[in-house]
């Protein structure tokens, strides 16, 4: 079960604790004891176990779960042993050395599965001898994943988590974003994993918001949750609205060792490396360390700090024009809660392309060809395994079923912080179609970065639990979640938004024929129209920062 080079790099991206090994390759690394650790219902996890050899135990004990193979963890294990920590990682149920089966992948840790693995492993953790009772959760991706599955209802020995970029909602967040498959993402994945047999076509089969999906979305359970966390995500990443989810549900419906007691830190980062260069300045002064928070972890066990204690909840970095010297933006800011203030201010699509405040007047459409077997080529984003980052929209936007709104060039900066939602008034010729939002910043250059975007499945417009066929003729009112950001679009700028109707392989192609997937030699090519109007006015609502005594240019006052 080998990893592809691809993922494989992926995945030393996200290296554990990677600003505590600095240093320690050439340190001895300590060995680990393998134990099979039984689950409720018989099945045999491999477990590595590494104790400190300084100190005498009970020792508290940081705990992986991982997919990726649990070897070879042993300079982890030398940078928490100092702090006098044991380390546990375990292989997965049907992963590597581990018995039992892989599907459903997340769906065997906790929240009132089958198999409550997470759980199993904290309550084995806590008997051990070597144990004094104290686990804490970490990792990033499908190990943070892991973790936000166990969390609720976990044993009153879970501690702390710290959770990086992982979904807290698999439908939505994960698997159908805005009702439609991600199939880069999730497809990709499970194909890379070699997971794919059984976890694909059930996922494939569940195009709804129905039982399934519902018994694997750990945030309607944060009230569960009894133990603080720190959720780190990037604005780039293809998480970032389960990271904000995340903090934001168990901080305030969290149980008291849980509730008013979470982190959340946001950098501009994606799930990797950009794959066009932009370097942020300042990300290296983030208030809180997200590879390695050990002041936290220690304020957990029980070693309390005036540090951590002082701490706000919330830390994001504020992006800017990075080519610009002394442009606004480009700083941290820390904040009591998520989102900050803001003053939500729709932007209104014009038939003449343009972008602004005003009402639209009138009653103005415009239309495009959408054909599935020749949709809009991704490019950049929230992906995976594919380009991603803020990359120049301009090689998309040429297309013909590419509809460009641009404003006029800002007299001021503007900052954009918060979820960024569109409504679209729109018809097709089709019982079935998507619409995407693109939200991108023109450079006085022209060139037009992606800032975040989102899509929709028009036959759930009214929910996700029931596909509703459209009927022609009909004007619907159609809701895209953009997800959420924080950019000050400089001076001199433009906004733009881009609707469309596909955005592949990101999302998979919608066929136009009411089908919830492609069907070989089965599609349509759909007339799609936008309307633009003040009785039917689409828009984008952007949360305009409004904080007076904030600078644009610097950190929040404490």
């Amino acid at each position: 079960m080998r990893l592809r080079p691809r993922l494989r790099h992926l995945l030393a991206g996200f290296a554990l604790l990677s600003m505590l090994v600095i240093g320690l390759s050439c340190q001895a690394q300590p060995s680990a004891q393998t134990q099979r650790v039984a689950m409720s219902d018989g099945v045999n996890l491999a477990t590595d176990i590494y104790l400190p050899e300084k100190g005498q135990p009970p020792f508290p004990t940081i705990l992986l779960r991982t997919p990726y193979n649990k070897n070879g963890n042993g300079r982890i294990a030398a940078a928490v042993a100092p702090y006098g920590y044991a380390l546990v990682v375990q292989d997965m149920r049907g992963r590597f050395a581990s018995e039992g089966d892989h599907s459903i992948i997340f769906g065997n840790d906790g929240i009132g599965g089958q198999h409550q693995d997470g759980h199993d492993t904290i309550a084995w953790i806590a008997k051990q001898k070597w144990s004094n009772g104290q686990v804490i959760t970490y990792g990033q991706s499908a190990l943070g994943i892991a973790q936000n599955m166990a969390a609720p209802g976990a044993p009153a020995a879970l501690k702390g988590q710290v959770v990086g970029v992982a979904f807290s909602d698999y439908y939505h967040q994960a698997a159908y974003q805005g009702g439609v498959w991600r199939k880069e993402l999730l497809e990709g994945w499970l194909k890379q994993t070699k997971m794919e047999e059984v976890n694909l076509p059930t996922f494939l089969k569940h195009t709804t918001y129905d039982n399934f999906w519902k018994g694997l979305n750990a945030e309607a359970h944060a009230d569960e949750v009894d133990a603080p966390g720190v959720f780190t995500g990037g604005w780039y990443d293809i998480f970032i609205q389960g990271t904000i989810n995340s903090f934001v549900e168990i901080n305030s419906r969290g149980g008291p060792d849980a509730r008013g007691k979470c982190f959340l830190v946001i950098a501009p980062t994606a799930h990797g490396s950009f794959n066009e260069a932009i370097v942020y300045p300042n990300v290296a002064k983030s208030p809180i360390n997200i590879a390695a928070p050990m002041n936290i972890l220690e304020h957990w066990r029980g070693k309390p700090n005036k540090e951590v204690s002082s701490l706000k909840p919330v830390h994001y970095y504020v992006m800017g024009d990075c080519a610009t010297p002394d442009a606004p933006g480009n700083f941290w800011r820390s904040a009591d809660s998520w989102p900050p203030p803001a003053k939500l201010t729709p932007y209104y699509l014009h038939a003449d392309r343009s972008l602004s405040v005003e009402v639209p007047q009138g009653d103005d459409t415009l239309s495009y060809k959408f054909d599935p077997l020749n949709p809009v080529p991704t490019r950049g984003g929230q992906n995976l395994l594919i380009p991603k980052g803020p990359m120049d929209q301009r090689p998309v936007e040429s297309r013909g079923d590419v509809l460009l709104f641009t404003s006029e060039p800002l007299d001021e900066p503007l900052e954009v912080t918060g979820r960024i939602t569109a409504s679209l008034f729109v018809s097709s010729d089709c019982p079935d179609t998507d619409f995407t939002v693109k939200l991108s910043d023109v450079h006085p250059d022209g060139k037009s970065l992606l800032v975040t975007d989102g899509i929709r499945r028009a036959s759930l417009r009214n929910g996700y639990e029931k596909h509703e066929p459209l009927v022609v003729g009909e004007v619907y009112e159609l809701e895209v979640d953009l997800w959420s950001t924080s950019l000050v679009f400089n001076k001199g700028h433009r906004i733009r938004v881009a609707v469309s109707s596909s955005n592949s392989p990101r999302f998979e192609p919608n066929p136009n024929t009411g089908d919830p997937h492609p069907i070989p030699g089965k599609s349509r090519v759909a007339t799609n129209t936008v309307h633009l109007s003040s009785m039917r006015p689409s828009r984008i609502v952007l949360p305009i920062f409004k904080d007076a005594g904030v600078s644009l240019k610097e950190t929040a006052p404490d």
